[in-house]
């Protein structure tokens, strides 16, 4: 029987997430005490030595990302916690079960790059979140534990296009949510023009059992070239909608039918969707490959955010795809023609095929168009957004034909 492994929700449930208290006597800011006896370069060194890796999507090793940022006065710690991919809420739930693993992993970051000043990035429809961290802040800077490092909450408004980093930082310094174009790169050049160091919820809240228990036992943890554990959330036609923390050398199958329990009302697996609506679909036959970055890669997937949505035999795949499509073209914040004309068309043509209205030129047209935009797009964001489309046509190929108008 495949189990959990908890580190970044090692406290989930155990202590009173609204107590500062239950968190120091679990041994909490300890690692941040440890960091402070440390240089920060050899704090940066840790980090990368364990090959910690960027668990938003990108998966970069994060003490290298840090040793990226210029010696300069000024520097910023920027957290993302706007989560807007559909489906995902395991940032959610790091911040809902324990704040103050986050905040000492900002903390320890800030030390190791020399920055005193902190910013949490919250989803807009979070507001409950934003309340829940404020209380934490405020109960570490009574305690005097955060020492010199001042963090504090924006709230988005509720823009996808702001999970990737420089529209984050665009929106946070009052401006509309739009991608940069890059380079310079936030690690040189990022909020209000200063060194900027960016990570997710669950890569800082891995940060306090790094310093804690060292490089080594983390990169023995799971896969050897992503190393450690992934939070996953489970969603779609699954038995259990939970979220839970696993080695990432776990595959999708072990995910589906341990955790999970398998499909629900006794039904067959048909696809499952994982790193949310940007991911890959990925067919029932390919499930037995492990849920770490480099192994979904290989295979043309996405291990993305780590949702984790199971489709069962009934369900309409072109269907599915064109209200992603839908999404996608609502979102685009239309900096680039890519994107901007390229999700335009894509729903265009997915609804076309959906209601049977197609011939398989357009199928050929949507194939190139998809293409393009991954490599031509500003942003993550576009770059993504045909990913469901080329995935489906690679391994559904079938159910789009079967839609296509043949007289």
């Amino acid at each position: 029987m495949i189990k959990e492994m908890r580190i970044v929700l090692r406290n989930a449930d155990k202590i009173d997430p609204q107590n500062i208290s239950d968190y120091i006597a679990a041994g909490g800011y300890k690692a941040l005490e440890k960091a402070r006896n440390m240089k920060p370069e050899d704090i940066i060194s840790e980090v990368k030595k364990s090959n910690l890796r960027g668990r938003g999507g990108a998966g970069f090793n994060a003490g290298l990302k840090w040793s990226f940022v210029p010696q300069s006065e000024t520097k910023y710690v920027v957290c993302n916690l706007d989560e807007g991919e559909p489906g995902t809420y395991k940032d959610r739930t790091i911040v809902e079960k324990d704040p103050h693993t986050l905040l000492e992993g900002m903390a320890i970051c800030g030390h190791a790059i020399g920055s005193n000043k902190g910013f949490i990035y919250c989803r807009g429809e979070y507001p409950y979140i934003v309340e829940h961290l404020n209380h934490a802040i405020a109960q570490a800077k009574e305690e005097g534990v955060l020492g010199e490092f001042d963090i504090e909450v924006r709230m988005g408004g509720g823009a996808y296009v702001c999970g990737e980093e420089t529209a984050l930082i665009e929106s946070i310094e009052g401006h509309r949510g739009e991608p940069r174009f890059k380079p310079p790169f936030p690690g040189v050049e990022g909020l209000w023009q200063k060194p900027t160091v960016v990570n997710n919820v669950e890569t800082l809240a891995n940060l306090p059992e790094i310093i804690t228990r060292g490089a080594e036992w983390y990169s023995s943890i799971g896969s050897s070239t992503y190393p450690g554990t992934k939070v996953l959330t489970l969603s779609g036609d699954i038995v259990n909608k939970i979220c839970i923390e696993v080695p990432t050398d776990t595959t999708i199958r072990e995910v589906i039918y341990e955790f999970g329990g398998g499909i629900r009302g006794g039904k067959k697996l048909k696809a499952v969707q994982i790193g949310g609506t940007s991911g890959a679909f990925i067919p029932a036959s390919m499930i037995d490959i492990p849920i770490d970055f480099d192994s979904m890669r290989n295979a043309g997937f996405t291990l993305g955010t780590g949702a984790v949505f199971v489709m069962d035999e009934t369900r309409d795949i072109v269907d599915v795809v064109t209200r992603i499509a839908k999404f996608f073209e609502h979102e685009s914040c239309g900096k680039c023609n890519p994107c901007r004309e390229g999700t335009f068309r894509c729903y265009e043509i997915m609804k076309k095929i959906n209601q049977g209205r197609a011939s398989s030129d357009d199928l050929e047209k949507l194939q190139l168009l998809g293409r393009v935009m991954s490599k031509a797009c500003l942003c993550g964001l576009g770059q993504a957004a045909p990913g469901p489309i080329l995935t489906t046509l690679q391994h559904f190929r079938h159910e789009y034909e079967r839609k296509l108008f043949l007289s």
